[in-house]
């Protein structure tokens, strides 16, 4: 069983290599980290540098070529091989994703957006719209609940997409690049809401980002380069 002192991710020299011979791009070069409870951490790098696709390996939908993964005290990967048949569902029990764009769906309310994923997992409709309706007031735009995408703005909307993650109750939130479409003000809202989250459900977030704004945001920052681990930063802070 995971303790608070346990990671809920734990990465043993993940790699990940596109194409052979010639060809061969080595996106990912024997990556090791842990993520702990209630941890916000960043992904940082140039384009290219691997940042997206280890987000991808921990998100259980890229294959790596080696190395292995515990999530949630599990061991999900060993040598490159998955110990899980069935990905969807490990992905539905353990990770809640958050993206850039909200992606949320334009004909359905923002309850029924979040809704519709419990309702995906099993449950009947009306525990789906009761536990949509208390994350929705928990993120604070429940006043928005009966509102459609395209009347939201831009930090409801991620806010919505936040609850939308949380649905399964899942302990790892990976988000990818999640304030790049916000101003300052909406961003600094919707990182204090992903720390709250974290500490709160005793989660762990990891976020690639280049969005300066928030670096100061972070427990840790993990920076890679051409596939490499580089370094990792306590607390960095921008000038």
């Amino acid at each position: 069983m995971t303790t608070l002192a346990d990671p809920l991710v734990r990465l043993d020299r993940i790699s990940k290599h596109f194409g052979e011979g010639e060809t061969r791009v080595d996106a990912l070069r024997a990556v090791s980290l842990e993520v702990h409870p209630g941890e916000v951490v960043a992904l940082l790098g140039p384009s290219g540098s691997g940042k997206t696709t280890l987000l991808n390996v921990i998100g259980c939908i890229l294959d790596p070529s080696s190395g292995s993964m515990e999530l949630d005290g599990e061991l999900v990967l060993k040598d490159g091989a998955w110990l899980r048949r069935d990905l969807k569902r490990l992905r539905l029990d353990k990770i809640g994703f958050i993206f850039q764009f909200h992606n949320l769906i334009p004909f359905l309310d923002a309850t029924d957006n979040v809704a519709l994923v419990l309702q995906l997992a099993g449950a009947d409709a009306t525990t789906a719209h009761e536990r949509a309706i208390g994350l929705l007031k928990y993120l604070e735009v429940d006043h928005r609940r009966q509102a459609m995408p395209a009347k939201l703005s831009g930090g409801e909307a991620q806010r919505v997409a936040i609850a939308r993650a949380l649905a399964n109750k899942p302990r790892i939130i990976l988000a990818d690049e999640p304030t790049a479409a916000l101003d300052s003000k909406r961003a600094a809202i919707v990182m204090d809401l992903l720390r709250r989250v974290a500490v709160e459900q005793q989660a762990a977030i990891i976020a690639v980002t280049h969005d300066e704004k928030i670096f100061d945001r972070f427990d840790r920052i993990f920076s890679l380069r051409d596939g490499w681990l580089e370094s990792e930063t306590n607390s960095l802070q921008t000038a």
